[in-house]
């Protein structure tokens, strides 16, 4: 199976990408926000990095467009206990392209 392109819209901010699958495109890109906030060193723009995460995530494929809500914490308290900025997705309806596009 060979990578789709897909678009992450954030809202205020749409990144082309290719990915396998919507879930998958969203875990990269989360992760990417995540390694930043563990390697910036300033706590004041650790802060602002943080408060500029996204709490929810559009991930528009060919046919299909998944959404997620996205729960970050600072320091896990569940699956992952201690470590730090995590996050959990939770999935929101999805939507058809051809009833959004219309």
């Amino acid at each position: 199976m060979g990578k789709r392109k897909f678009t992450i819209d954030l809202g205020n901010e749409k990144i082309e990408v290719e990915g396998h699958q919507h879930k998958n495109v969203a875990i990269k890109y989360l992760m990417k926000r995540r390694r930043s906030l563990l390697m910036t060193r300033d706590k004041n723009k650790v802060e602002k990095l943080f408060e500029q995460v996204p709490q929810t995530i559009s991930i528009v494929g060919g046919h299909l467009i998944k959404s997620y809500k996205i729960n970050w914490e600072r320091e896990g308290t569940t699956e992952f206990e201690g470590s730090r900025f995590v996050f959990t997705l939770t999935d929101l309806p999805d939507k058809s392209v051809h009833t959004v596009a219309s």
